[in-house]
């Protein structure tokens, strides 16, 4: 295969003349601004106050010392308000400061292969008893009370099953209420598993 390479141009920029604007600055009047910062404009400036009273009506005097009161009363407010809320601000993030950081504990189910290795194991051990896995839940059932002694020795056999697991009981029933199984009892297997604080 034959490549080719691009053509690239370089683009045409133009740098500022900058000669232009020195030539202005050059022929700029800087005399005219002395008249602004003379003694005599600093007397025009107090002659023009002293005399707005006498050429502006006094409603219109009224009308500008009403607004810039308003202005004042605004401007206090508004300072008072943001000294409020700065004090507010330091004492949350004090409280932020003093709150412990507390990691986050979750139940995580445990794995269903593992709670179907421990079926398994435990089925040998208790023959009255029909143990089968969903999951990770554990059922164990019995059509009989007189295995009662075997039913409460596999709950136990379960709690202290596996590494780590945490079993709650999702249902537990012993005699005539239970239905079709004399002995039934349904329990759940998770796994603690502690999240970092963020």
């Amino acid at each position: 295969m034959d490549f080719k390479k691009p053509d690239f141009k370089k683009p045409n920029i133009k740098k500022p003349d900058i000669s232009k604007s020195i030539e202005s600055m050059k022929s700029f009047d800087w005399r005219s601004l002395q008249k602004y910062t003379s003694p005599k404009a600093a007397e025009d400036l107090n002659g023009f106050l002293e005399k707005l009273p006498q050429n502006v009506s006094h409603s219109l005097l009224i009308a500008a010392g009403i607004a810039w009161g308003m202005a004042g009363v605004l401007g206090l407010f508004t300072t008072v308000h943001i000294q409020k809320l700065t004090e507010l601000r330091a004492e949350l993030e004090e409280a932020q400061a003093l709150q412990p950081i507390v990691p986050k504990i979750k139940d995580a189910a445990v794995n269903p292969k593992e709670v179907k290795v421990f079926e398994e194991k435990v089925r040998d051990t208790y023959h009255g008893l029909d143990i089968r896995s969903n999951g990770s839940s554990i059922a164990i059932t019995s059509s009989s009370t007189a295995q009662f002694a075997q039913f409460r020795e596999a709950i136990g056999h379960v709690q202290n099953g596996g590494s780590g697991w945490r079993v709650n009981v999702d249902r537990l029933c012993v005699g005539r209420e239970c239905g079709q199984h004399a002995l039934a009892a349904s329990l759940k297997i998770n796994k603690v598993s502690v999240d970092k604080p963020g």
